[in-house]
């Protein structure tokens, strides 16, 4: 590395560092693996990114060793604060680390009107909350210009499912309704330490400057909340509980009452999400 900075075990052993489970931490010490993650993100082309969880920061490191502008990093888990610090010392000016919960940080005020690039290897107790986060702001486009995200493989085949797929649901919908998603590689349990009892993937997301059909956000969250929420059943039971006309407005929004979730294209959803308007 450029940076002089010594092994990522070495830190975490002189930091009496360890994953907290509780923390959904998963630690990452391979640096070329670490590299890839930030070519993938497109670090090298500068700009500034934003880091969730980044612990004792194997891929802040190579967030800037691969040419990140400026990293922003938010980590919640003082006890790697002073790692943090070293990298921060190595790239003077670049690296600024908030210690805070990231469910809970406004990121428009943290921006302002800053666009961001977003690479994480995210706590996997909270990676699905914060995509669903940052998929539902009100304001679109959003504060960030591409997501680069590692997610256990089952989450990161429900961002990208389509219909009539087993992994296809609510997520799926929300993802592809306003930006493009891609699996771009797996991570194998033996890149972490400790090793999760499962494959991890990156995946990619880009927002689309209008989403794939119109709708109201609150919409589209409710219809496919009551949806998947009973998969099983056909769109004319699933949806009773939205409006007592339920099949009338499946069948205003050019669907048939049969159908079932699991079968319906996210365009079908933004119609169901119209005809089902709240209020």
């Amino acid at each position: 590395m450029p940076d002089n900075l010594p092994p990522l075990r070495d830190v975490i052993a002189a930091h009496g560092l360890s994953a907290k489970k509780s923390l959904g931490q998963n630690f990452l010490f391979d640096l070329n693996l670490t590299r890839r993650i930030a070519r993938a993100a497109g670090a090298e082309s500068g700009g500034t990114f934003y880091e969730v969880g980044p612990g004792p920061g194997g891929l802040t490191r190579a967030l800037l060793s691969e040419g990140a502008g400026h990293v922003v990093a938010v980590e919640r888990d003082e006890r790697c604060l002073p790692a943090l610090a070293e990298i921060a010392a190595a790239y003077p000016g670049k690296l600024d680390v908030v210690s805070a919960d990231a469910m809970e940080i406004d990121e428009a005020e943290l921006f302002g009107s800053e666009r961001v690039n977003i690479a994480a290897n995210l706590p996997y107790n909270i990676g699905t909350a914060l995509l669903v986060k940052w998929l539902t702001a009100e304001t679109w486009p959003p504060f960030w210009g591409s997501l680069a995200l590692m997610f256990q493989r089952e989450v990161a085949e429900r961002i990208v499912a389509k219909p009539d797929t087993e992994h296809y649901g609510r997520l799926s919908v929300l993802s592809q309704w306003r930006t493009t998603a891609k699996i771009l590689f797996d991570v194998s349990r033996s890149a972490f330490v400790p090793p999760p009892k499962i494959t991890s993937s990156i995946v990619r997301l880009e927002p689309l400057a209008e989403p794939v059909a119109p709708a109201n956000l609150k919409d589209l969250e409710r219809v496919t909340q009551a949806a998947f929420g009973q998969r099983r059943k056909m769109l004319r039971q699933s949806l009773k509980s939205l409006a007592p006309d339920a099949e009338a407005r499946v069948r205003t929004a050019g669907l048939d009452p049969t159908a079932r979730a699991e079968t319906l294209s996210v365009a079908a959803f933004a119609a169901l999400a119209r005809a089902f308007r709240a209020g």
